[in-house]
């Protein structure tokens, strides 16, 4: 079941830090698209600028992960004042490691916040750390993406987890 979240919310914005303290999670690992932004990092979501913010103030330490070149990511972790990890190659657990490193954490002590079964939270169970699905905001409309969604629904009821997409 290395595809089953450690817990679901509806958005990332709905993590908040007494529920990371109760997880002993210290610092989150974040993909980007349908997560924190939209429209491949040109529209971030409503409410994940605060939120970042709270979760700074609060201690905990936050980079982005993401599978995109270097110079896309440099402008869209910039923008959010975050270090972030390029060419992560999920599911494959090289860049959850690399991502906890940088930021000096054990990986046991991350969690990683994305949209997609069968990349984000899949390599973060594999690499060790825990994993939170959020429900993907915006429906993707390439034939790949239509495949792996598919996959996703089945592996989401057979979870008795719920995300309409």
């Amino acid at each position: 079941m290395f595809t089953k979240p450690h817990l679901q919310l509806n958005r990332a914005t709905d993590i908040t830090p007494e529920l990371l303290n109760k997880m002993n999670i210290t610092c989150l690992i974040l993909d980007v698209d349908n997560t924190l932004c939209l429209k491949k990092g040109k529209v971030i979501l409503d409410g994940v600028k605060g939120w970042l913010e709270e979760m700074k103030r609060s201690g905990i330490k936050l980079i982005i992960l993401s599978n995109a070149k270097p110079e896309r990511m440099e402008g869209i972790a910039k923008g959010f004042n975050l270090p972030f990890v390029a060419l992560g190659l999920k599911p494959l657990t090289v860049g959850y490691k690399r991502a906890a490193k940088r930021m000096g954490e054990k990986i046991k002590n991350c969690a990683i916040v994305g949209d997609q079964l069968l990349t984000d939270i899949l390599g973060g169970n594999l690499a060790g750390c825990k994993t939170i699905l959020v429900c993907p905001v915006e429906i993707e409309t390439s034939i790949g993406f239509k495949i792996k969604r598919g996959i996703e629904r089945k592996l989401l009821k057979k979870y008795n987890l719920k995300c309409d997409f």
